[in-house]
């Protein structure tokens, strides 16, 4: 891609074309080493217009609703003149390496909706319930102009925290009728949640929700908040009917503008440029540990230190270091 391909790229995506902001996350995607240099070129020229947005992560259970409760925020946000991407990561296969990416399918109704746009992305190998761009594509999205962007993970586990330092505020998503289920999630999960929704109030389901919702709003009462100055609620809602629905993005709202007032210039930007400095390292990291896995003399000795350490005739240190030094040709 030429420099002036890439300016026709950033003017596109700071037009609003859906099109060209698809085209712009599978550059931002791509693995390959001159699409990471397009890409951040193409980042470079759309950061200043990015930021702006309401930045939510979503994450629940398997079976708890996601991908209906986030259509129905989706439509009832484009209502009231909001524009909406979703951020959708569906877990990747370790055999196949490939994923299914059905979340726009479950939002049929969001994903024809002009003011919505809809991207699923696999997670690949990636930790924390997120791909390893969804940084940078929410950048794109907001220098697209949606003013709401949500990033939805693969579900509830043991590493799956990611999202939580990359969004302005994380809602987990809670099933009703299902009391141990907060003592089934990771506690630091649970301690980084900003919202906590039941969702399926509906129904048979209505009473429980209630109950639940009571449940487990006497449960986190235990927990010390991230944030002093914000108390995770409990609500409910049900995504087919929409009940619950203005209730939860009020609280969203309260959340903003509680941590909009912090006496350092607002709790909410210092959590964005701890969460900046973070997504720094973490490239470092990643790109370190990439440059290592290529080096060639790395690469010669890779495989005998491997079945050294999986023999036993090795600790998993020493054939690290061994590792290392190749790497920094010592």
């Amino acid at each position: 891609m030429t420099a002036a391909a890439g300016g026709r790229l950033a003017d596109g995506v700071l037009a609003g074309d859906r099109r060209v902001l698809a085209q712009a996350i599978t550059l931002v995607e791509s693995t390959r080493a001159d699409h990471r240099a397009q890409a951040e070129d193409l980042l470079e020229r759309v950061l200043p217009r990015s930021g702006g947005a309401v930045r939510l992560g979503i994450s629940g259970s398997p079976g708890v609703g996601k991908s209906t409760f986030i259509e129905a925020l989706g439509l009832f946000l484009i209502e009231r003149g909001h524009r909406v991407a979703v951020l959708a990561v569906d877990p990747s296969s370790q055999r196949s390496k490939g994923s299914i990416l059905g979340d726009k399918t479950r939002m049929q109704e969001l994903a024809r909706a002009e003011a919505a746009f809809i991207r699923p992305s696999p997670a690949g190998g990636t930790l924390g319930g997120v791909a390893r761009r969804t940084r940078e594509a929410v950048l794109v999205c907001e220098a697209a102009g949606f003013d709401v962007v949500i990033v939805e993970t693969v579900g509830v586990g043991q590493s799956e925290t990611a999202v939580a330092d990359m969004v302005d505020m994380f809602l987990l998503l809670l099933q009703p009728g299902a009391g141990d289920e907060l003592q089934g999630f990771k506690r630091g999960i649970i301690e980084l949640a900003d919202l906590f929704v039941v969702t399926k109030a509906d129904g048979d389901l209505a009473e429980a929700a209630t109950r639940a919702a009571a449940a487990y709003q006497g449960a986190l009462q235990f927990l010390r908040p991230v944030n002093p100055r914000w108390r995770p609620p409990v609500l409910s809602c049900s995504s087919v009917s929409g009940a619950g629905v203005p209730e939860i993005w009020a609280a969203v709202e309260r959340y903003r503008e509680t941590l909009s007032g912090g006496s350092t210039g607002g709790d909410l930007a210092a959590k964005r440029a701890a969460q900046a400095r973070a997504w720094m390292w973490s490239e470092v990291s990643e790109t370190v540990l990439a440059a290592l896995r290529a080096h060639p003399q790395v690469a010669r000795e890779l495989a005998d230190l491997e079945a050294a350490v999986m023999a036993g005739r090795t600790t998993p240190a020493a054939a690290a270091r061994r590792l290392l030094a190749a790497f920094l040709g010592r």
